[in-house]
């Protein structure tokens, strides 16, 4: 069992680490057209419909289909999904260094603990490494990637989640120091990231997000409401591990879920 023990935590940003679709993202996006003068907005939960299209660019193209006043030629909506895109991102670092959006709890608990114990740790999204390091900047510092022995972003891949290209390449980085997707967790809060890991081979915990509370697969290894909350999990946690984690779900746990899930892979 050792050889297949844990080794490796991959983290998935929007939705997962804070709550940025809803409080960033969406209102970035609105702060664009208004400056481009279009008459269009994304309520929370129209923006909620469109997650899920994956990749901000992609939600615009979307939507601009069901909006009159869109260009008719296909190469202007693509130009002005680029344009729009390109200025909310800008935007999306500006609030983010203004008013940075809380991670969600528990997050940074367990992020400091596995640094900590030395465990490796990644980011695997596909949004930008600018928006990563906007959100991430103001809670771990400016030198934020150096909790992270694994960055994949959106500008690394050719396919956005549910495609397992992002975990592919984080398993194949991990594969040089010897791990196997199989000794790694993807932590994620959607149905898209769950699709993607598992893709890829990576067994997965969902924290269920603002906009994915409904959530469930029977492909994870667990998924409850937030890492800050040790009750709601379709996994039971043992409730003689972490003792001192005030009542979050702790680094102990997502080993006893990973070996019982291994047990269980190797068993069937």
């Amino acid at each position: 069992m050792a050889t297949r023990a844990l080794r490796a935590i991959l983290w998935d940003v929007d939705g997962t680490l804070a709550e940025t679709e809803r409080d960033g993202h969406r209102p970035a996006f609105n702060l664009a057209f208004a400056a481009a003068g279009l008459g269009w907005r994304w309520e929370v939960e129209r923006y909620g419909e469109l997650l899920q299209i994956t990749g901000g660019r992609e939600r615009i193209l979307h939507d601009l289909l069901t909006q009159p006043a869109a260009p008719v030629n296909l190469a202007d909506r693509e130009a002005l999904a680029r344009q729009l895109h390109q200025h909310k991102n800008t935007l999306y670092a500006q609030r983010m260094g203004s008013h940075p959006i809380p991670l969600r709890p528990g997050v940074i608990e367990l992020l400091t603990e596995c640094r900590d114990r030395a465990m490796i740790q990644g980011i695997v999204t596909t949004t930008s490494r600018s928006n990563v390091d906007a959100l991430l900047t103001p809670h771990l510092g400016r030198h934020w990637s150096q909790w992270f022995q694994i960055l994949i972003c959106g500008e690394d891949v050719s396919a956005k989640k549910p495609h397992p290209e992002a975990y592919e390449r984080a398993a194949a980085q991990l594969s040089e120091s010897g791990i196997s997707a199989m000794q790694t967790v993807a932590i994620e809060d959607s149905p898209n990231g769950i699709q993607a890991a598992c893709g890829a081979g990576v067994p997965v915990i969902l924290t269920r997000s603002v906009y994915f509370q409904n959530a469930g697969s029977d492909r994870t290894m667990a998924s409850g409401p937030g890492l800050h909350e040790r009750t709601g999990w379709t996994t039971p946690l043992n409730t003689d591990a972490c003792p001192q984690s005030n009542d979050r779900v702790c680094l102990d746990d997502l080993v006893q879920w990973h070996a019982a899930h291994l047990a269980s892979f190797h068993s069937s």
